[in-house]
C-alpha cells in the first residue's frame, strides 16, 4: 500500500476510534485504571500499573503517525533519566495496529522506560483518550493528578513542573 494511502487509512481509523469512545475522559482525581499489557517488544515481560503503585507514574497513549507524539517522546526519555531515580516511572501506551509500526520507529528512536502495546484500544478506551498524544500523571497512590493532551514544545516545561510538584509532595 502506498504510504500516501497508508496515513490516510490511519487517519481515518483515529477519526472512527474517536467518535466510537466514551463522551467522558478519565479527568483530574479520578483513580487510574488499572491495566496489564504486553510489552511492545516480544518476549519482555508484561506491563501492569498495579506493579508500579507506590511510585509516581507517567502514562502516555501514543502512534507512530502522530507528529506531536514523535516529538514529546525523546523529551520524555530526558525528563524519565533525570527523575527515574525518584521513583518516577513512564509507560508510554502505543495504539498502533499493526504493532510493527510503532516497533519501527523505536528502532530510529530507542527510550529508555516501559513501552507497553494496546492494539485492541481497550486500554485507550478506559482512560477515555479522545487525541493523541494524551498522558496521565498518576501519584503514588494511583489517583490522576494531570491530564495532558496534545504537545508543544513548551508543554514538557509543565510536564515535568508537574512532576517535580508531585514527587516533593510525596518524598517521607
Amino acid at each position: 500500500m502506498p504510504v500516501r494511502n497508508r496515513l490516510s487509512a490511519q487517519f481515518l481509523a483515529a477519526v472512527i476510534l474517536a467518535l466510537s469512545l466514551p463522551a467522558l475522559a478519565l479527568e483530574e482525581g479520578q483513580p487510574a485504571p488499572d491495566f496489564t499489557l504486553p510489552d511492545i517488544q516480544e518476549g519482555k515481560p508484561a506491563i501492569t500499573l498495579a506493579e508500579l503503585r507506590g511510585k509516581t507514574v507517567y502514562v502516555d497513549f501514543w502512534a507512530s503517525w502522530c507528529a506531536p507524539c514523535l516529538r514529546s517522546m525523546p523529551l520524555i526519555n530526558e525528563l524519565y533519566a533525570q527523575y527515574r531515580d525518584q521513583d518516577f516511572e513512564v509507560i508510554a501506551i502505543n495504539v498502533d495496529d499493526p504493532i510493527e509500526d510503532g516497533r519501527e520507529f523505536l528502532l530510529d528512536t530507542p527510550l529508555d522506560y516501559l513501552i507497553a502495546a494496546d492494539t485492541k484500544n481497550e486500554v485507550l478506551e478506559q482512560y477515555g483518550v479522545r487525541g493523541m498524544p494524551t498522558s496521565f500523571l498518576i501519584d503514588s497512590e494511583g489517583i490522576v493528578r494531570m491530564v495532558h493532551m496534545g504537545f508543544r514544545d513548551k508543554d514538557i516545561e509543565l510536564i515535568e513542573a508537574a512532576v517535580t510538584g508531585l514527587l516533593a509532595s510525596q518524598t517521607p
